[in-house]
């Protein structure tokens, strides 16, 4: 079978759903945890403009890591499948952000928290797909035969 024909019109709007889906999800609990840090660490939420790009940022993350996701999970229920791209696109992130703090000299319990909210992130994004899959508000991907 040609692994290419699994790419119908009906499965591109599927993943499209998935990343859109993902995008709002991660976007709400980056903003979240943005939130809560400012209010934990008392410090004031950052400017407009960087909320907006963080906000970019995460839903373009989540909508990479929807679309991926149920192309990766298929209709396996293999949570190794499932903690794997977690962990990948977590680390990833979060491996991103500690390079960046690390340049500008940011302590590292700081570089740890961003990572560790990372994980979080698409923990809770993948939560959400979970539950959108089997409520088949989004078709899980064919398995190849």
């Amino acid at each position: 079978m040609n692994p290419s024909s699994n790419f119908t019109p009906a499965e591109r709007r599927e993943s499209l759903g998935a990343g859109i889906l993902a995008a709002v999800s991660l976007t709400a609990i980056a903003l979240f945890l943005l939130g809560v840090n400012s209010l934990l660490l008392d410090r004031p939420l950052v400017p407009d403009l960087d909320l907006a790009v963080r906000g970019a940022i995460a839903g373009a993350s989540g909508f990479l890591f929807g679309a991926t996701y149920r192309y990766i999970i298929r209709r396996d229920d293999n949570s190794h499948l499932k903690q794997g791209a977690v962990l990948a696109f977590g680390l990833v992130r979060g491996l991103a952000i500690a390079e960046a703090g690390l340049t500008r000299g940011e302590p590292l319990p700081q570089l740890v928290l961003g990572g560790t909210e990372s994980l979080l992130m698409f923990a809770g994004t993948a939560i959400v797909l979970d539950f959108a899959l089997r409520r088949r508000w989004i078709a899980p991907f064919p398995s190849e035969k």
